[in-house]
């Protein structure tokens, strides 16, 4: 089924996970699109039209009709473009895990790195601990779910939604790392985590969706302050 690039339009912001996960879902499913760029410190009429509530990316136009939030654009693709690759599994208990897991990442790992950027010293390293102890649950929490060759990534297997959502957020680690100079993710103990996440960034449209890694960090330090 394809779709004149006109006919869906990504409101986005080139710094946000969130906003690839949706642009790297359109690529996979081969779906034209015509990507806007957004300054949410000026927000345009066009993103406060389409998403009143919220008022933040990502926005999803298709046909001029708005559909708001990471998530739900992603499923909301999946079910509008129902051909192969399928982003979720068809087994409606196996959908239910990996949205569990989706969720998992997106309401305890993605948000544990703020408390990482905003603090020092001791904290910071408190902090450090505490998100790799939430990464371990995770890892754990899959393997006993999915199995150890499920969840993690191989060249040739198509990316699906945990895939699309870790990766467009986590492959960007070293980034961070290098914006904060310390080791934020433990090799030792997220090992496995990590190799997953360095396979899933060698996917070509994976490669091709992240910011680049320079412009991120100089984002990431010019956010954070981190040079005072």
């Amino acid at each position: 089924m394809e779709q004149k690039a006109s006919q869906v339009v990504l409101l986005g912001k080139w710094t946000s996970g969130q906003c690839s996960r949706v642009a790297l879902a359109l690529k996979l499913k081969g779906i034209p699109y015509k990507y806007v760029e957004q300054d949410l410190t000026n927000k345009s009429e066009l993103l406060l039209k389409n998403n009143p509530v919220h008022q933040k990316v990502p926005v999803l136009l298709h046909s001029g009709k708005p559909i708001a939030e990471s998530l739900v654009i992603l499923e909301y693709i999946d079910e509008t473009w129902n051909h192969t690759p399928k982003l979720l599994p068809h087994d409606p208990y196996q959908r239910a895990k990996v949205r569990f897991w989706v969720n998992y990442f997106d309401q305890k790992i993605a948000t544990a790195i703020y408390p990482v950027f905003r603090s020092k010293g001791e904290e910071r390293e408190k902090e450090i601990e505490k998100m790799n102890e939430i990464i371990g649950v995770f890892i754990e929490g899959l393997k006993k779910d999915f199995g150890k060759e499920e969840f993690t990534y191989s060249k040739g297997k198509c990316l699906g939604l945990l895939d699309i959502v870790v990766g467009t957020q986590a492959c960007n680690y070293k980034a961070v790392q290098e914006a904060l100079k310390v080791e934020a993710i433990h090799p030792h103990t997220n090992s496995e985590f990590l190799s997953w996440v360095d396979s899933l960034k060698e996917h070509p449209l994976m490669k091709e969706t992240l910011p680049p890694h320079d412009k991120l960090v100089a984002s990431f330090i010019d956010k954070f302050g981190l040079l005072n």
